[in-house]
């Protein structure tokens, strides 16, 4: 079992300087909070890119999934999550934790912003579970579209997430180290995200504000009839593919491929293993419905 790429690695060679580090954002902070972008790129082992552009995107949204796991711990512990600046910043960078979608998503989208990328969020539904299709909470989900030289999706806090940008206007399949991705356009002006042919999330395209998400952050913290506050999910990219924990199972893909998968009844190999892959310590394990197969 590998663990988590916490290598730090060189950024891509450009010409052009990166906007300044300070911008105004429109999510409701209203503190003197100062967003570090320095430790920011240390905390995803990433060098400041020299330019903003498709490849240094690539890059940094690559170390991002890396080294950021996607976790539903505060769910599980009752801890209503943020999406505002501080407290996701303190988060992430400073207690090292991930965080869900729509934590990972609006963090990224502050790293992109302070390194100059014009960021519109996007509100989504989950459409698939990784077991079968269901519908997601309007906005329980949330993407990314970053405008350079044409628009791109960017989705770094979803299980089944594409490890680069995909064109969001291009027809046809999308080749990706995770798979074979398509995006097409609904009659109402939606865009739906085809995995391997599997329809796994709709997004809107007309921008929404961090308030926008408030309603199903809510939802999925409080609802008896919201899974993802009863049931542990945790993942993070590796070099060949991603390890994953539902509940006490833990997966691992190499290549797209199932590797192993086993259920993790001890305790102490548990705590031992989560701190090992997702970087995050525990005290004690948490109350987990028992589950045999994983995601």
């Amino acid at each position: 079992m590998s663990a988590p790429d916490t290598t730090a690695t060189t950024a891509p060679a450009a010409t052009a300087a990166p906007a300044a580090t300070t911008v105004p954002t429109d999510n409701g902070d209203t503190s003197d909070f100062v967003f570090d972008v320095d430790a920011y790129l240390d905390r995803i082992g990433a060098e400041r890119p020299a330019a903003v552009n498709y490849e240094a995107l690539c890059y940094l949204q690559e170390r991002h999934m890396m080294t950021v796991p996607f976790e539903t711990l505060d769910l599980i512990l009752k801890n209503f999550p943020s999406v505002r600046d501080e407290p996701l910043y303190d988060k992430i960078v400073n207690q090292r934790r991930g965080g869900g979608c729509g934590e990972l998503n609006t963090a990224f989208a502050l790293l992109l912003r302070h390194l100059g990328y014009p960021v519109t969020l996007l509100g989504a539904r989950i459409l698939h579970n990784g077991k079968h299709a269901f519908r997601g909470q309007y906005h329980g989900h949330l993407v990314l579209r970053v405008d350079l030289d044409q628009p791109y999706l960017v989705d770094v806090g979803f299980r089944w997430a594409s490890r680069k940008p995909l064109e969001l206007r291009r027809p046809g399949v999308q080749s990706d180290p995770h798979g074979d991705y398509q995006l097409f356009f609904t009659a109402d002006g939606d865009v739906e995200m085809v995995h391997n042919g599997v329809l796994r999330w709709r997004a809107e395209t007309h921008p929404r504000e961090v308030d926008d998400f408030d309603a199903a952050l809510w939802y999925l913290w409080s609802s008896p009839h919201a899974p993802a506050n009863t049931q542990l999910w945790a993942s993070i990219v590796t070099p060949d593919g991603r390890i994953s924990m539902f509940n006490r199972v833990l997966t691992e893909y190499e290549n797209g491929e199932r590797k192993s998968s086993r259920v993790l009844d001890d305790d102490a190999e548990f705590l031992t293993t989560f701190e090992k892959l997702y970087g995050i310590r525990l005290g004690e394990v948490p109350d987990l419905p028992a589950t045999t197969e994983g995601v």
